[in-house]
């Protein structure tokens, strides 16, 4: 039973992070190559999808709550046991914590694509000025 929910939340993090992705795929590329006038724009954007796959699967499979099906965490405490309601809470709480966690690190790429877009910007209008 713990291989087949250790499975579910693997390939239920990976969809989750699979439609993010998808979502915001567009968005970053627009980012970068507006940051990034340059052909590397491209690989910076797989960089972060890449990154987000594994923030997202890593903050979706919690190993160590896992851990808590095949031994017990203290000498005195039992083993849990997966009824269908944990089932439930292991699956929601997969979901939640992936989009979380790929929250948590769009959030933080878009910090810094704000910051950069700003002296980007910054370095644009003083060179305009200058040829003026």
């Amino acid at each position: 039973m713990f291989f087949t929910l250790l499975l579910v939340t693997f390939i239920l993090s990976v969809a989750v992070s699979y439609g993010v992705v998808r979502t915001f795929d567009k968005p970053v590329g627009e980012i970068f190559s507006r940051i990034i006038q340059d052909p590397i724009s491209s690989v910076w954007q797989k960089y972060i999808k890449f990154a987000a796959y594994v923030v997202g699967i890593s903050g979706g499979v919690r190993i160590y709550q896992l851990e808590r099906y095949i031994s017990a965490p203290h000498v005195n405490m039992k083993i849990l046991v997966l009824t269908p309601q944990r089932w439930t809470l292991e699956v929601y709480r997969t979901i939640i914590e992936t989009l979380q966690s790929l929250a948590w690190m769009y959030l933080v790429v878009f910090i810094f694509a704000l910051i950069a877009f700003v002296i980007v910007k910054g370095f644009e209008l003083k060179h305009q000025k200058k040829e003026q």
